[in-house]
């Protein structure tokens, strides 16, 4: 796969550690909050790995596919769920499960893609 996904990869590790010890240091962070920003910062660093691996793989439609959608999903993921614990608003979370959907069929793309390859 080309390096397109390599460098959102890399940052997305970047912004997940340094989001996980903001969280972790942040007087301003409600403890009914922090949860959410745990979660937000967990699934932003696995699917950082995810989309490392997808940019080290044979390119593929596939793969290009599940890529975007890898990254579409933490952007809506993560990103609401940090929304949601900075901001209280509700209406964030309702985009939530977008993102949780597209991370999971960026991951079933995936192993679709492997099981064509078996």
């Amino acid at each position: 796969m080309s390096a397109k996904f390599l460098l959102p990869a890399a940052l997305l590790g970047a912004l997940g550690v340094a989001a996980g010890a903001v969280g972790a240091h942040a007087p301003w962070l409600p403890e009914a909050k922090r949860a959410l920003w745990e979660t937000a910062v967990r699934y932003q660093l696995w699917h950082a790995l995810g989309l490392g691996l997808i940019s080290q793989l044979k390119d593929a439609p596939l793969l290009a596919w599940s890529g975007y959608l890898m990254l579409a999903g933490v952007v809506l993921f993560s990103g609401s769920l940090y929304l949601l614990a900075i901001s209280g608003q509700a209406a964030f979370g309702k985009i939530t499960p977008c993102g949780g959907l597209a991370l999971i069929a960026a991951w079933l793309l995936l192993a679709w893609h492997a099981w064509r390859n078996l």
